[in-house]
């Protein structure tokens, strides 16, 4: 694996400018909350880009209404449709690059990350030098509050057969809180980016670990949602688990080669 500087902030003054990226479908009972509470931490720059896909709950209408009040910070990116986590998350990454952010996050928009946690992978990245910061569940055992045994053991047996399988070491592989730094998003291949639901996670964490950038796992404690209703099934983990084998087997194939941009 090839190891990479990192480049400086794009923006005036060595100020780093920093975005969170928030998913959503259907999520009117949280998403008023998540944007005040997102907005209240202690990151300097702290932006928020929601990227909904027409809920028909209505997500949006508040979203624009609080655009109203938080002019500068809050942003939102409608989209036609449903069309999956991980065409949300290249949407939301490609429109932060071309806004010069430097630090991109990503979460759930339910509580269950905790938006405090947001300045520990900030610290990880800005303090640490990580490259991509993991909000981890089983960093430090299994920080799992109210999920069902039954699904607590599928996601911590997943990481597993993930590690087994790919080679990395990363302990929570299908974690969805984290911050990159920009450089990563620039190396990575976004269009080629091939899983759209659970196992993008998995692919964006192995394509940053193939191109030898720094991931630090910063232990937090996950809490499963209170309101709303949860879009995670069993069929979603069955198609990451078949498509890690074909991750794999296509890395043997390609080159992870410097980019220009880093």
């Amino acid at each position: 694996m090839m190891l990479y500087l990192r480049i400086k902030p794009l923006n005036n003054n060595n100020v780093t400018k920093n975005i969170v990226l928030i998913p959503t479908y259907n999520e009117i009972e949280n998403i008023e909350a998540i944007i005040r509470t997102v907005l209240e931490q202690p990151i300097e720059n702290l932006h928020l880009l929601i990227i909904d896909d027409n809920s028909p709950d209505g997500t949006a209408s508040i979203v624009k209404k609080l655009q109203n009040e938080l002019p500068q910070q809050l942003h939102l990116l409608e989209r036609p449709g449903k069309q999956g986590l991980g065409t949300a998350y290249i949407a939301g990454f490609k429109w932060a690059l071309t806004k010069g952010y430097d630090y991109i996050f990503e979460m759930d928009a339910d509580f269950s990350h905790n938006p405090e946690d947001l300045i520990k992978l900030y610290q990880a990245c800005t303090i640490e030098h990580a490259d991509l910061a993991i909000g981890s569940r089983y960093k430090s055992g299994v920080n799992v509050v109210n999920w069902p045994i039954g699904r607590v053991l599928m996601s911590y047996f997943a990481s597993v057969y993930v590690r087994l399988i790919t080679g990395m070491k990363i302990m929570d592989t299908t974690a969805g809180f984290k911050c990159y730094h920009r450089s990563v998003l620039e190396t990575i291949e976004l269009d080629k980016i091939k899983f759209k639901g659970y196992a993008f996670q998995i692919e964006m964490k192995f394509s940053t670990w193939k191109y030898g950038f720094q991931i630090i796992e910063v232990p937090i404690v996950f809490t499963d949602r209170r309101k709303g209703s949860s879009k995670m099934s069993g069929g979603i983990f069955g198609e990451a688990m078949m498509g890690v084998i074909q991750m794999k087997v296509s890395s043997f194939f390609k080159k992870y080669n410097k980019n220009s941009h880093v």
